[in-house]
């Protein structure tokens, strides 16, 4: 779950490092929320980019889903790292600069960091900068020796990256969680297109959710304790927030479900009576079962997957997978 609009991509172009700074990129996850909200409250359908999930509320909300028994990602793929972590450090190699794409709490990471020989920076690159620099802060106190340099951003778009490091032989991406999935194909290729150009001469561990029996789809978005649900519902209540918003929590439901076809889950929010918000004063209209789109998250099949890593710039390494299939871990180096 991240990143994405359910709509209409984003437009790509590779960061630079021109005029990085060595310091937190701040203020950037302030810049788009009032206007993007107020473009998808007027769309037909209505929509909003999932990356606006994750302010510190929905950030705590989210670390609450990857504990979830129903919710297979984050268990299978902290499996993964933990028993393949001997290879991939081997493949990844010493002396890298590694950089975290939504980085969030940083607890996958650890297991990378703790595997790799002498890493020399840790890169996390994260929208929510509140919980960004709380995760940093305890990363820095169990990892005093690795230069940790956190940047606000949104990784969808160009951003800066401070000047490497003195020692670092290459800069590694590291992007785990299947966030992959929140982009259409044609929008992935084009953050994995950005992701080679950013990372010259290095690679990518990047995180893949699989398709699988839908029931297991719906049981991880749909979860009994209903934290899924509140994070969604937690996008309102960031409007009522920060932007004079009058949702009102008892008129949405939260309502996910596996698209077949397009191959992806999709999760809504649903106003659950004709109903009038207003958002920044301006005003829309609801009717009963009308949703707003908030998230999709695409399954792949390895080979697919694989096939879209090559199309962007990457060489398809190793991959691995667990015993039932249901979650990839993949090692692209870029072409």
């Amino acid at each position: 779950m991240q990143m994405s609009d359910p709509g209409k991509g984003p437009s790509w172009k590779a960061p630079t490092t021109d005029g990085a700074r060595d310091r937190p990129l701040d203020g950037a996850e302030d810049d788009d929320f009032r206007s993007a909200l107020l473009a998808g409250l007027a769309a037909t359908p209505k929509r909003v980019s999932c990356k606006f999930f994750y302010d510190a509320e929905g950030s705590a909300l989210f670390d609450r889903i990857c504990t979830l028994p129903e919710y297979y990602p984050t268990r299978v793929e902290l499996d993964l790292l933990e028993r393949h972590a001997g290879e991939l450090a081997m493949l990844i190699g010493p002396d890298v600069e590694l950089v975290e794409f939504g980085a969030g709490s940083g607890r996958k990471v650890r297991r990378l960091l703790d595997a790799l020989r002498r890493p020399r920076a840790y890169v996390p690159v994260d929208i929510s900068g509140e919980h960004l620099h709380q995760a940093a802060s305890r990363l820095r106190a169990d990892y005093p020796r690795l230069g940790i340099r956190p940047v606000v951003a949104d990784y969808t778009r160009a951003f800066d990256l401070p000047p490497s490091v003195s020692g670092a032989q290459r800069r590694v991406g590291f992007f785990p969680g299947s966030t992959i999935g929140n982009f259409a194909p044609e929008e992935a290729a084009g953050f994995l297109g950005m992701a080679a150009a950013l990372l010259d001469g290095g690679g990518l561990l990047i995180g893949v959710d699989l398709i699988k029996d839908p029931a297991l789809l719906h049981a991880a978005y749909n979860d009994s304790q209903g934290v899924t649900a509140a994070f969604n519902k937690n996008l309102l209540a960031r409007a009522n927030r920060e932007l004079g918003a009058d949702f009102a929590d008892d008129g949405f439901a939260h309502y996910a479900f596996y698209q077949p076809l397009a191959r992806r889950v999709e999760m809504h929010l649903v106003s659950l009576v004709a109903q009038r918000v207003r958002v920044a004063g301006r005003e829309f209209r609801f009717a009963t079962g009308e949703t707003l789109h908030t998230e999709n998250s695409y399954k792949y099949t390895v080979e697919e997957f694989r096939s879209l890593a090559a199309q962007a710039g990457f060489v398809p390494r190793k991959y691995w997978t667990d015993a039932a299939r249901l979650f990839s871990l993949h090692w692209l180096e870029v072409a």
